[in-house]
Formats: structure tokens, C-alpha cells, sequence
């Protein structure tokens, strides 16, 4: 039976290496590796210059950043808070809108974000309007409605980044749901805490080229020229307390990590505007949340590890991860275009206990 159950624990290899924090150069080794390339590539601005992300491209890595997030929210939509956010539009021009939200102390430091919903009110066109395309195809009907968040850097500069993109039909109308919850992230981790959120929501063409439709510019949410207080854009944040949910494993957001500190999952977010190699190469996302696994394990009894030795003392580690996609540029034949890829075991989901790579039996655990 102890032979069986060390089998087991070998072969049951966690996911990291015990202690192992995620460093700028292990994220560029493993984007060098999914791309097959030696060297990170050298892009100047000229190459930028006429690249732009077709709408494929965005849908890809929407629907790969919306996986990621699901996987990353599984087992945490029970005991947990929901509130509410009420924005407004602060500026709208042509198809591209700029939305605000205050969010001071909507999120104390002692709540994990498990998912943020924007949720916008699509106007019905009035028939009239509807009419003057009705010779279209009902393809020709749709826009693509696209989120970013946008951050004001410190010289005034503005940066934004993909949240969420998705179809809607002009023949539609009602509350649209997107998912913000990486713009609520970015938000967290690099705006000052009185800085109030800013989304930016962009109604496109699905398709270009000639005798495409100009249905797109249908589609007209709420607030853009009605009366204040109708149809405003809400935010839905859904977050657990840390100090009621002990079972995610998370650290003490109020208190420091020491010695005695058990194993638990610390956030730690890795800033790609601020590295060097992935200057006008990374396009999305600006960074991410990665967490590393921190604190101390209890150890086996003295007479398990004298029998058997192989197994060495417990360390905390990422036993379980989720991948993080990404849009870089690329330079093929002297153009320059985007591609999604997708790096596996970037964001720690859960820390546990082992030893030497095998993790340790429950019964074991303290």
C-alpha cells in the first residue's frame, strides 16, 4: 500500500517548480518557445505604424481571454457579493464612446474579483432608419461592439487594451452584457486608487471593403442624447470576502507574509508596458495578474521521511495554473501583422504543499 501511495504521489507532478516565481525572462522564454524563435524580434514604430488588429484577430483573443477567465472563476460563484456601479458617458464621437465609472471603495482589499459585467442599454432604430437599409442582407445588419480600457499614463499619454468584443444586431435592442472583469484588474493594479475607471466602447463594421453596409452607425446605446438617469451604463462587480472563503487559499491581503506565514496564493502582476523586449512586440495584454505561491508548509513525521527520503521536505507551489493569451506582431517577407498565441501555466490558480514535485496526500496536509 505505501509503495502504491508513493506511485501515486510521484506521478501526480505539480504544475511549477517549488518556490518558482514567474520572471520577465521565463515569460520571454516561453513566448519565444510558442513562437519558435530564437531571439525576440526588433520593431520600430515604422513598422507599427499600419498595423491594425482585424476583427478575427480581436474575436480570437477575446474568446481565448474569456476561456482563461472562466477557468480561473471556476469554484468561486458561491458565498459571494454583488454590487452594482452606475456610470455615464463622458464623451461620444462618431461611433467611439468614452464611459466613466467612480469606483472609489467599491473593492476594499480584503474582496477577490471573481467578475466584473458591463452592461450597456441598445436603443431600438427607429423604422424609418431601418427601412433606408432594408435592402441590405440581414448580414450586412450586424456591428461588432468592441471594449477597451483606457489608462492615462503619467505623461498624459493614453493606452488602451482589448477587454471584450462581440456582435450585436441592429434589429436589437436592450441591455448587451460584456465582460470587463481584466479591465477591472488593469484598473486595480496600475491606476491610483482615486482614479476613476474609463472604458471605451467602439462600434465597428464587421466586414470592409466595398459596398459594405453603414449599418453599424444603427446602433446607439442609451444616454447618448436622452434624458439623464435612462438606460445609464452599469457595472456589475460579483466578489468574494477572503476572510469568509478560506478555501481558495489566498493570502491575508492585510497582513505581511513572514515566517509563519502558511502557504498561500499572493498576487503578483507582471507590468509588460515596463519590459524592454516587448516593446511594440506584445500588443496585448499591458500585463496581468500572475500570483506566486508564498509561505510555509507543515512537515511528514520524522519516521515517514527517514523511510522514505526520496520524497524531501514540503514546499509551497503552483499546483494548478491557467494559460495567459497574447497579441504580438510579427515581421514575415518585410510586413508586419498580429497573431494570437497562448502561454500555458502563467497565472497561478491554486498553491499547495509538496515535496520535491510529487504533492503530498490530503491526509497529510495540516
Amino acid at each position: 500500500m505505501q509503495l502504491l501511495w508513493l506511485c501515486w504521489a510521484l506521478w501526480v507532478l505539480p504544475l511549477a517548480g517549488p518556490g518558482a516565481t514567474l520572471t520577465g525572462e521565463q515569460l520571454l522564454d516561453s513566448l519565444l518557445q510558442q513562437l519558435q524563435l530564437s531571439e525576440a524580434p526588433v520593431l520600430d514604430r515604422a513598422d507599427m505604424e499600419e498595423l491594425a488588429i482585424p476583427a478575427h484577430v480581436r474575436a480570437q483573443y477575446v474568446a481565448l481571454l474569456q476561456r482563461s477567465h472562466r477557468d480561473r472563476s471556476r469554484g468561486k460563484r458561491f458565498s459571494q457579493s454583488f454590487r452594482e456601479v452606475a456610470g455615464r458617458f463622458l464623451a461620444s464621437e462618431a461611433s467611439t464612446h468614452l464611459l466613466v465609472f467612480s469606483m472609489e471603495q467599491r473593492l476594499p482589499p480584503n474582496r477577490e474579483l471573481v467578475q466584473a459585467v458591463l452592461r450597456l442599454f441598445q436603443e431600438p432604430v427607429p423604422r424609418a432608419a431601418l427601412h433606408r437599409h432594408g435592402q441590405l442582407s440581414p448580414r450586412s445588419h450586424r456591428a461588432r461592439v468592441t471594449v477597451e480600457w483606457l489608462s492615462v499614463r503619467d505623461d498624459g499619454s493614453n493606452r488602451t487594451s482589448l477587454i471584450d468584443s462581440r456582435l450585436v444586431s441592429v434589429h436589437e435592442s436592450g441591455w448587451k452584457a460584456f465582460d470587463v472583469t481584466e479591465a477591472v484588474n488593469f484598473w486595480q493594479q496600475l491606476s491610483r486608487s482615486r482614479q476613476p475607471l474609463l472604458l471605451q466602447v467602439s462600434v465597428q463594421r464587421e466586414h470592409l471593403g466595398p459596398g459594405t453596409s453603414e449599418a453599424h452607425r444603427l446602433v446607439r446605446f442609451a444616454s447618448q442624447g436622452t434624458p439623464a438617469g435612462r438606460g445609464e451604463p452599469q457595472l456589475e462587480l460579483h466578489t468574494l470576502d477572503l476572510r469568509d472563503y478560506g478555501a481558495q487559499g489566498d493570502c491575508d491581503p492585510e497582513a505581511p507574509v513572514t515566517e509563519g506565514t502558511r502557504c498561500c496564493r499572493q498576487e503578483m502582476y507582471i507590468d509588460l508596458q515596463g519590459m524592454k523586449w516587448a516593446e511594440n512586440w506584445v500588443l496585448e495584454p499591458p500585463g496581468f495578474l500572475a500570483y506566486e505561491c508564498v509561505g510555509t508548509c507543515q512537515q511528514p513525521p520524522e519516521a515517514l521521511a527517514f523511510k522514505w527520503p526520496v520524497l524531501g521536505p514540503r514546499q509551497c507551489i503552483a499546483s494548478e495554473t491557467a494559460s495567459l493569451p497574447m497579441i504580438v506582431s510579427i515581421k514575415e517577407g518585410g510586413r508586419t501583422r498580429p497573431q494570437v498565441v497562448s502561454l500555458p501555466n502563467m497565472r497561478v490558480q491554486k498553491c499547495s504543499c509538496a515535496s520535491d514535485g510529487a504533492l503530498v496526500p490530503r491526509r497529510l496536509q495540516p
